[in-house]
This record gives structure tokens, C-alpha cells and sequence, in this order.
């Protein structure tokens, strides 16, 4: 049963979307405040967490920050103005994608089923190595099979999308990905998503990466196209 923890300040809003994702089987605990919410994240263990942007004291994106700095829970954004800002500000904060309240219960349901899936990396393609190097002095090793990334022998702690991008990425290096592929692939958005989860992503995982600020040593943009993995 996955456990969902959902930070909301509105009780309203609270109660209804607990009562909902029960239905669908979920082991739900509410927060109304971001302390609140912090101080479960410690005692409940969520498998994901369902996060409002407009918190009242402690801000969701304070929220989202601090939650990063020690763990690599999927999170999941609500907002209820889907405001440009707010969303990349979110994104870059480290949530792992959004949604636009008020929100439907089945499309809630859906994006956390779909962030779920994240958590177990991306497929491994045929003849792909469980274990690969890359870099000129293999300094970046990626385990598929352990999904672990280690740079120079450092672990390097990614969320689910970050990690589900870069195994996805690094499966064929060279080739260019668009973003609406990437959004197919890692966040499953089928239909003609928000290229900015694509790049909210990339940018954090770069920094995680210790990747060179406008010199990016291995995930490249291609102006006009998307994004590549260079192994070399």
C-alpha cells in the first residue's frame, strides 16, 4: 500500500483528497502546516509526497528544499494558480512534477502511480552494461541494477526523475532526445506536456553532477532539438 503524505493547508481540500486517494488504496497522513509536514516526513516514511505551493509560515518551496537536503522522496507540486514562476521556481526546488488545483482525483491518482513508477529507474535496454563507466577516467559510474550513481567514487543522491532522465539519457549515448520524448519516457505525460519539467530537471541534475556552470560535460543541449548523453 503506498504511503502518501500531503501537506495542505486547507481543510477543505485536505480532507477530500485524503478521502479520495483511500479509496484508491493509499495509506494517507495530512500536514496543514510545513513544519507539520517536516516533522512526518521523519516519523511516517512516505513513498511520495503531495505538497501545496501556498503554504501559510513555511513556504512549500522551503518545504520542498529542506525535504531535498536529506531525502530523495518523490515529490509531487500542487499549485493552485499555475503560475509560470511559481511552477519553475517548484521544479528547480526539487519537486519531481505538478499539478494545477482544484484537480481531479483520477488525475492526482495518476501522476502519483506515475511517480511511483520512477522510483524503480528506467527500463534496461539489451546489451546496455548493468554497471558502465563514462568520462575519460570513468570518474561517473552508473549501476542499473543497484540504480546508483557515483562520481569519483562519491555517491550522488538523485530523486526519481532525476535518476529515471539520466539512465534514460546515458542508455544511448549520442542520441538526441526531444523533450516531448523525455516527457514520454521518464514522466509518462503521453500527451503534449510541459517542456519545463524536462528542463527543471536536466539543470538539477547537471548541478548534482558537479557538471561545469555553460559547459556541461556530459547531459548537452541541442539547441532547437533537446537533449544527449556524451559518454566522452
Amino acid at each position: 500500500m503506498p504511503r502518501v503524505l500531503l501537506i495542505e493547508d486547507d481543510r477543505a481540500v485536505r480532507e477530500g483528497v485524503r478521502l479520495a486517494l483511500r479509496r484508491q488504496g493509499h495509506d494517507v497522513t495530512v500536514a496543514g502546516t510545513g513544519e507539520e509536514g517536516l516533522a512526518l516526513l521523519r516519523t511516517f516514511r512516505p513513498d511520495v509526497v503531495v505538497l501545496d505551493l501556498m503554504l501559510p509560515g513555511l513556504s512549500g518551496l522551503e518545504v520542498c528544499r529542506r525535504i531535498r537536503t536529506e531525502d530523495q522522496v518523490p515529490i509531487l507540486m500542487a499549485t493552485a494558480r499555475g503560475d509560470d514562476t511559481d511552477i519553475v521556481v517548484g521544479l528547480e526546488a526539487g519537486a519531481d512534477d505538478y499539478v494545477v488545483k482544484p484537480v481531479q482525483a483520477r488525475v492526482l491518482e495518476a501522476r502519483i502511480r506515475a511517480v511511483l513508477r520512477r522510483v524503480g529507474g528506467a527500463p534496461n535496454p539489451d546489451g546496455i552494461p548493468k554497471i558502465e563507466s563514462h568520462g575519460d577516467d570513468g570518474e561517473l559510474t552508473i549501476d542499473r541494477a543497484g540504480l546508483a550513481i557515483t562520481r569519483r567514487g562519491v555517491p550522488v543522491a538523485l530523486a526519481p526523475s532525476e535518476l529515471r532522465l539520466l539512465l534514460t539519457l546515458s542508455a544511448s549515448p549520442g542520441q538526441v532526445f526531444s523533450r516531448q520524448q523525455l516527457l514520454e519516457a521518464v514522466w509518462e505525460h503521453s500527451y503534449h506536456g510541459d517542456s519545463r519539467l524536462v528542463d527543471a530537471c536536466v539543470k538539477r541534475l547537471r548541478t548534482k553532477m558537479g557538471e561545469p556552470a555553460g559547459q556541461p560535460r556530459y547531459i548537452q543541449t541541442v539547441r532547437g532539438f533537446g537533449y544527449r548523453f556524451q559518454s566522452r
